[in-house]
């Protein structure tokens, strides 16, 4: 399915066909990898916490900045 073709499907098609390939996802037999960088961003931020510099904000706050 090219992008094309995706642009012409409704919001509730393309909704609908991303909760198919996360199903079929994650039916996989062998397992998908995280990048390398992923790794490295969970530690940074484990250390800030176990340093006592991590910020933690509510969820709504959160949403509230981003409107």
């Amino acid at each position: 399915m090219t992008t094309a073709e995706i642009k012409k499907m409704s919001t509730i098609e393309r909704l609908q066909a991303m909760e198919e390939l996360w199903n079929a996802l994650g039916h996989e037999e062998q397992e998908i990898k995280s990048p390398a960088w992923h790794g490295k961003i969970l530690e940074y931020r484990k250390r800030k916490i176990e340093n006592g510099e991590a910020e933690f904000i509510a969820i709504e706050d959160l949403r509230k900045d981003s409107l």
